[in-house]
C-alpha cells in the first residue's frame, strides 16, 4: 500500500512533470495554477480525495413531488425515460409504499404531465407543514399545506399539493441517479420555508437572529412585548431569536425591494461554514443569478446598488433573478457583500477580496473555465430556473442543472469534484415519509394558521438543543443526489441525513471543526454512504437539455483556458478589500455577541415579490 506521503510526493512530482513539459514545448508553466498565498490548492489536505466541492441548491420540492413512481414513468408524454434493470428496487417511494390509489388523505397522488409543469406555490410555513404530518400519519396535507386555486395560467385542480412529476418531466434528475447516487432519507433540519432552509445548509442553525431597521441599520428595539413575531420568533430580553419565515437579510443593498421596503431585516449572530473555511484559508464561495446588481452602488454612504435583473420563465412570466433571501450569508456581516461588488480578477475569486466570497453565477463559470474553481461553491440559479412553483417549474430547473452540471463534467475540475444536488424546503408538497422529532420545540404561541406554533408531535420531542424553540426537526423530505467520479453507481443510499450534512461534510473534508452553539452539524447523518473511495466510477456523464443521456464516456483530460469576468453595469470600485464600513453599523453590544465577528401564491410574478410572502 503506497502511503499518503508517497501519494503526496508522487502529486508534486506530476504536477512539476507537467509544468516542465509545457516549458520543453516552449510554453510556461500554467499560471492558473496559481492561488494566493496560504490557500489551499486541492491537491492534498483533504479528508477524501474530494478536492472540489460543488452545491447546487434549489428551490421548493418535497422527494415524493419528483421521484413517486422512480424508476418507473409512464412515457405518455414528454421525454421518454427507461430504467435499467439493475436500479434498486428498495427505494421508499410512493409507489412502493402502495400509496397512489390507497392513501389516506382527502386525495390520492396524481401524475403531472410536462404540459402542467407551472402550477401553484403550496404553503410551506413552519407550523402547517408540521400539522400537514398529524404526528406521522402524514394524511392532513390538503388542509393544512395546499393552494389550488390560481391564476395567470398556473395549473391548479383540488388535490395538487399530492400531486407529482415523473421521469417524463424532471429527466434529468432520474438520469443522474441511474448513473450516480440517490439519498430516499434527506429531511430538511426543520420545517419551515426558504431562509431556514438557506441557513440550516451553511451553518445548522437558524437560532440567532435579531430584527434590524431597514433605514438605519440598527437593532430595532428589544421587542420582548411586541415582537416582530415575523423576523424574530420567541425573542429572548436581548431580543435575539430563531428564524422560521423569510425576513430579507440586513447585509444587502437588494433586500426589502432594494431598500425601499419598510419591513424589519434579519441579522445571524454566530458562525458559518464560510467562517470556517476562512480560518482555515480553504477558498470557497457563494454563486447566485442576478447577483450582480443592475444599477451598481455609486460609493456614497446611504446609497445602494439595485438587482432588478429579470429573465422569463418557459411560462412566458417575466421574474427577478436575484432573491436576497435565498442568499445565507447576506445574513452574516462576516460573509457578506452588501454592495455586491465584483472580484476583480478570476484568481481573486474564492479568495479574500472586495466580493467576500458573494458572486453572480458567471463568476462561477469564469473561475471553472480557467482551472480555478474554489475548493468550496454553492450555486443558487436565478429565479425562474430554481424550481419554486408559482415562478418557476421543473423544465426551467432542468436546463439549468444540465448546463452546470455538463460544464463541470467538462472542466478541468471534475476528476477530483463531487456535486450535490439539494433543496431548500418542500414548498409543502406531499411527501409519505415522516421523520420523528429529533430536536423538539414547545412554541405555544398561535402559528401563521391560527393554531399553537409547534404542532403536538413537535411539542413532545425531545428538549430544544441549547434551548432554542422553533427549530423542531428533522422537517420534511427531499431530494438529495451526490454526482461525482467517486459516487456510488445507479445506487440508492438510505442513511437519513438532512440539509446540514452538507455542512458536516465539507468540515470533515477539510478538518475545519464544528460550528458550535448547538448546531445541527454535530448531529446531521453522513454523506459517506453516497461515495465509494476505493472504487471510483471515473464516468462523464452529460446530458441533453431535455434531461435525456447525451454521452457517457470515462473522465477525459480538459485544459483550463485564459477567461475573464464581466462585471456587467460599470462599478466604483472605491475599496481593496470587502467594503462593509459603509453599511450601517450595528449596535457594539450585539457585536460583542459574535454579530460583528472577522472578516404571492398562484401569481405568475413580473415583479419582486413582496417580502412577507413565504416563499
Amino acid at each position: 500500500m503506497v502511503s499518503k506521503a508517497s501519494r503526496t510526493a508522487i502529486r508534486s512530482l506530476g504536477a512539476l512533470a507537467g509544468a516542465a513539459a509545457l516549458t520543453v514545448l516552449g510554453g510556461a508553466a500554467p499560471t492558473w495554477a496559481a492561488v494566493p498565498a496560504g490557500y489551499h490548492q486541492g491537491r492534498s489536505s483533504t479528508a477524501t480525495p474530494i478536492k472540489h466541492v460543488v452545491v447546487i441548491y434549489d428551490e421548493n420540492v418535497s422527494f415524493d413531488h419528483y421521484f413517486a413512481t422512480y424508476p418507473k414513468a409512464a412515457n405518455t408524454d414528454g421525454t421518454k425515460f427507461t430504467a435499467s434493470k439493475k436500479t434498486p428496487r428498495n427505494i421508499d417511494t410512493v409507489a412502493h409504499a402502495g400509496l397512489l390509489t390507497q392513501n389516506p388523505n382527502q386525495y390520492a397522488p396524481k401524475r403531472l404531465p410536462p404540459s402542467q409543469a407551472m402550477t401553484c406555490d403550496q404553503n410551506h410555513s413552519y407550523g402547517p407543514e408540521q400539522y400537514a404530518y398529524n404526528g406521522g400519519k402524514a394524511d392532513q396535507f390538503v388542509q393544512n399545506t395546499e393552494v389550488d386555486k390560481c391564476s395567470g395560467g398556473l395549473f391548479g385542480e383540488p388535490g395538487l399539493v399530492m400531486d407529482y412529476y415523473d421521469g417524463n418531466t424532471v429527466t434529468g434528475l432520474w438520469n443522474y441517479a441511474q448513473h450516480y447516487t440517490l439519498n430516499d432519507r434527506s429531511f430538511s433540519s426543520v420545517y419551515g420555508p426558504s431562509t431556514p432552509g438557506a441557513l440550516n445548509l451553511v451553518s445548522g442553525q437558524t437560532h440567532g437572529v435579531i430584527s434590524v431597521d431597514p433605514s438605519t441599520g440598527t437593532e430595532n428595539p428589544k421587542q420582548t412585548s411586541t415582537p416582530d413575531a415575523y423576523t424574530v420568533k420567541s425573542p429572548d430580553a436581548k431580543g435575539v431569536g430563531t428564524v422560521v419565515n423569510d425576513p430579507d437579510p440586513a447585509y444587502d443593498d437588494c433586500a426589502g425591494k432594494d431598500h425601499t421596503s419598510t419591513n424589519a431585516l434579519a441579522a445571524m449572530q454566530g458562525k458559518n461554514i464560510g467562517d470556517l473555511l476562512n480560518a482555515d484559508k480553504v477558498s470557497w464561495g457563494w454563486f447566485q443569478g442576478g447577483f450582480r446588481p443592475s444599477t451598481a452602488w455609486n460609493g456614497a454612504g446611504g446609497s445602494y446598488a439595485k438587482c432588478d435583473t429579470a429573465h422569463t420563465n418557459v411560462g412566458g412570466a417575466s421574474v427577478v433573478d436575484y432573491s436576497p433571501h435565498h442568499n445565507p450569508f447576506a445574513y452574516y456581516k462576516s460573509t457578506s457583500n452588501p454592495h455586491h461588488l465584483p472580484p476583480k480578477s478570476v484568481t481573486e475569486i474564492g479568495h479574500n477580496g472586495q466580493a467576500n466570497h458573494n458572486y453572480d453565477l458567471t463568476d462561477f463559470d469564469a473561475a471553472l473555465k480557467a482551472g480555478k474553481l474554489p475548493s468550496v461553491s454553492f450555486l443558487k440559479a436565478a429565479e425562474y430556473q430554481d424550481g419554486h412553483a408559482g415562478y418557476s417549474d421543473p423544465i426551467d430547473e432542468q436546463h439549468f442543472l444540465v448546463q452546470q452540471i455538463n460544464a463541470i463534467q467538462s472542466s478541468p475540475q471534475w476528476k477530483s469534484t463531487a456535486i450535490v444536488v439539494a433543496y431548500d424546503d418542500s414548498d409543502g408538497w406531499y411527501d409519505h415519509v415522516y421523520a420523528p422529532p429529533r430536536n423538539g420545540s414547545t412554541d405555544t404561541a398561535p402559528g401563521s394558521n391560527g393554531k399553537a406554533t409547534d404542532s403536538p408531535a413537535c411539542q413532545d420531542g425531545p428538549t430544544a438543543s441549547g434551548g432554542y424553540q422553533d427549530r423542531c426537526g428533522p422537517g420534511t423530505r427531499q431530494p438529495l443526489l451526490v454526482i461525482s467520479p467517486y459516487s456510488k453507481v445507479d445506487k440508492v443510499d438510505h442513511t437519513q441525513t438532512d440539509q446540514a450534512s452538507i455542512t458536516r461534510f465539507i468540515e470533515d473534508n477539510w478538518h475545519t471543526g464544528r460550528i458550535g452553539d448547538a448546531s445541527f452539524d454535530a448531529t446531521a447523518g453522513p454523506l459517506t454512504g453516497m461515495f465509494d473511495f476505493r472504487h471510483p466510477n471515473n464516468k462523464q456523464v452529460l446530458l441533453n437539455t431535455d434531461g435525456s443521456v447525451k454521452s457517457v464516456g470515462r473522465i477525459r483530460h480538459v485544459s483550463p483556458v485564459t477567461t475573464s469576468i464581466t462585471p456587467g453595469p460599470a462599478v466604483q470600485n472605491t475599496a481593496a478589500s470587502t467594503d462593509v464600513s459603509s453599511f450601517p453599523a450595528l449596535p457594539v453590544s450585539i457585536a460583542a455577541g459574535g454579530l460583528l465577528a472577522a472578516g404571492a401564491t398562484g401569481m405568475y410574478l413580473s415583479r419582486r415579490r413582496r417580502q412577507r410572502a413565504v416563499v
